[in-house]
């Protein structure tokens, strides 16, 4: 099968296509012959010698890539049987060699693929989307009548979160660059805030929860409006501690979480993509061979929902 390798930590030229033996399937896994893959800023980073690095550094070959969809081959687990179509993020935070023409994946990290919905689509609604139905429902537990802040909304979690927080009833507010203001409105926020406008209290404040998906100053800033009691989750790695303690002497929950498999919750994902109350939005898609592409792009920082590569 063909494989992409990471050779050396470093910049996207380290990615290189090569012939690989098809994985062996133990006990409760599947192999699927995939089909899309998405790709994330966690890719950029373990790439880069940070993210996730440190738990595959001394795998050979090392092969990034969590988000797939795709065909059951092989199946070892009743749970699926050859021919399924099935999507899930594979083995996160540790070593998922999704991007590979087949992949290993235990059975329990897996969701059915909704008929209706594409591989791409499929593909680009997991690590994404796991991220903002963990932060908000298992993490936040929000509830109807809360005020939401999602900074980032135009992105890759921020698009599925502020859906998420729709659907669980909150009172949604997005930030992004006042270009994608339409597009933030159109998932259903209730209001838009363009970041570059001015300090964040001039636009909104007594906010029950922020999602933080930027980091760095964009903390502080967000402190400011939330109310006593408040939650602010952070995602980019690194923040742990200070989030916690900047949070912690205004009053406020501030704690930084990070995504695991979870075929469950996939189930849930699925369901709410089925039913249409889910809408993956891929802005740009790649070849196989484009990967290298794909994450250049995806560097650029301005990525609108997501970016998938199909094989």
């Amino acid at each position: 099968m063909k494989a992409i390798i990471l050779k050396d930590f470093g910049s996207a030229d380290q990615l290189q296509i090569q012939e690989l033996p098809k994985p062996v399937i133990k006990e409760q896994e599947v192999l699927v012959q995939v089909k899309a893959i998405s790709i994330n800023p966690v890719d950029i980073k373990t790439r880069e010698g940070k993210g996730v690095s440190g738990k595959i550094k001394e795998e050979s070959p090392m092969i990034l890539g969590w988000d797939i969809s795709g065909v059951v081959q092989e199946s070892n687990d009743e749970a699926f049987k050859v021919g399924d179509e099935v999507f899930g993020m594979v083995n996160f935070p540790g070593h998922g060699k999704g991007y590979a023409e087949y992949v290993a994946v235990p059975a329990n990290q897996l969701a059915l693929k909704p008929a209706q919905i594409s591989h791409t689509d499929a593909a680009a609604a997991t690590l994404a989307a796991l991220t903002a139905w963990q932060v908000l429902v298992d993490h936040a537990k929000i509830k109807a009548g809360d005020r939401v802040l999602i900074h980032a909304a135009a992105g890759g979690v921020g698009h599925y979160a502020v859906q998420i927080a729709k659907q669980l009833g909150a009172y949604v507010i997005g930030t992004s660059s006042a270009a994608k203001k339409d597009f933030v409105m159109s998932l259903g926020a209730d209001e838009h805030i363009d970041y570059s406008a001015g300090p964040l209290e001039q636009f909104t404040s007594d906010i029950d929860f922020v999602l933080d998906a930027i980091g760095g100053d964009n903390i502080d800033r967000s402190l400011k409006v939330i109310k006593k009691g408040g939650t602010i989750i952070s995602i980019p790695s690194g923040l742990r501690e200070e989030v916690t303690e900047k949070a912690k002497a205004m009053g406020i929950n501030g704690y930084f979480t990070m995504v695991q498999s979870d075929g469950q919750n996939m189930q849930k994902i699925a369901g709410l993509l089925e039913s249409g109350a889910l809408k993956s939005h891929v802005s740009q898609t790649f070849n196989f061979d484009q990967m290298a592409s794909a994450h250049r792009s995806l560097e650029t920082g301005r990525t609108q929902g997501k970016i998938v590569v199909v094989l």
